[in-house]
């Protein structure tokens, strides 16, 4: 299971900060934590970010580009075996790789796109769908992680307000992030209307940009950018299609538990659908803090799961029996 962790940095990363403060004049540099913190809670050297995190896109574009012995690759901090095995297994689960290990011609496409496999297997698979110009919009703003929204102290009121409106009709936080940058899109991409609705100007910009790189990659792929705005079932669908790995199901308690590799998860309070608490629902991802947060969450049926993902999940990992036995008030049913 995956995770965003937040981890002290090493001992050799506050001696590279502290040196900034003297660079170009007189400087002191004020450590946010004890001698004591220094000495015995912080690693000599940072961990290579290779050995630990998910190798899914170093794994594709390798294999793109004709590596298939990864064993024996010479990388400079060579990853733990186990990481190169999940990679290959996520790989195999969105169809990119067949039962050689080699690339499949949905896997190509992926490997042309920038991103995280399953953010590509999300654009994809929206051709199938036909709701590509919707889906390239919702991986470019996930794509630029949790910066949209702000929260002014004297203003927190207003900013929740604003936040919500983009979720009217419960339509949950991957289509919220369609519906900011489709009115972001309809002012003409105005600096003044971010301001108005508690946005962050650069982080649009940024999404702006990304998208418009993935719309020339679409056409490298010989994917037809077409919209099915009024179809939001397509829409979920097509992300279904990238995050089946990532569903969780409602416990009677109010916690959610993921259905492959469970673990006890709980809808991110930032979410739109906090209070809701929909029976079924995929995530973008997993940050722990106080506890285990979904983050970026969407309702689902669960009959979508064996439709998209048969060779993932069989009828009965998604037998809805015990989500209706909740208590009264729990468990909105799946759309």
């Amino acid at each position: 299971m995956e995770s965003l962790l937040i981890n002290p940095i090493s001992k050799a990363s506050a001696n590279q900060r502290a040196g900034r403060s003297g660079r170009t004049g007189p400087g002191k540099c004020f450590r946010l934590y004890t001698s004591y913190n220094y000495m015995h809670d912080l690693e000599d050297n940072t961990v290579p970010e290779i050995q630990r995190t998910n190798l899914a896109n170093v794994v594709l574009t390798l294999k793109s580009l004709g590596i298939h012995d990864l064993v024996n690759f010479d990388f400079m901090d060579p990853p733990p075996s186990e990481a190169l095995l999940k990679a290959l297994e996520q790989l195999f689960a969105l169809s990119a790789l067949n039962s050689r290990g080699e690339l499949t011609k949905t896997g190509r496409r992926m490997a042309e796109f920038p991103l995280d496999p399953m953010l590509s297997k999300m654009i994809v698979a929206s051709e199938k769908y036909k709701c590509s110009d919707e889906v390239m919009s919702i991986a470019s703003m996930l794509s630029i992680g949790n910066s949209i929204f702000y929260r002014p102290k004297d203003k927190q009121v207003h900013a929740d307000n604003a936040r919500l409106n983009f979720h009217t009709g419960n339509v949950g936080d991957h289509i919220a992030l369609l519906n900011v940058y489709n009115s972001w899109r309809e002012t003409d991409f105005s600096t003044q209307w971010c301001y108005e609705n508690y946005i962050q100007v650069r982080s649009m910009k940024r999404a702006r940009d990304i998208r418009d790189q993935l719309e020339g990659l679409m056409e490298r792929v010989e994917i037809e950018v077409c919209s099915n705005a009024s179809d939001l079932d397509a829409i979920k669908k097509a992300i279904t299609s990238g995050f089946f790995h990532h569903s969780a199901r409602l416990q009677k308690n109010g916690s959610y538990r993921t259905v492959k590799n469970p673990q006890t998860v709980f809808i991110h309070p930032s979410s739109g659908l906090a209070q809701l608490l929909p029976r079924w629902v995929i995530y973008h991802e997993l940050v722990l803090t106080t506890k285990e947060y979904m983050r970026q969450v969407t309702e689902l049926k669960p009959e979508w799961l064996v439709e998209i993902a048969p060779h993932y999940y069989q009828l009965k990992d998604v037998d809805d029996a015990g989500s209706k036995k909740l208590p009264k008030g729990q468990g909105r049913a799946a759309l």
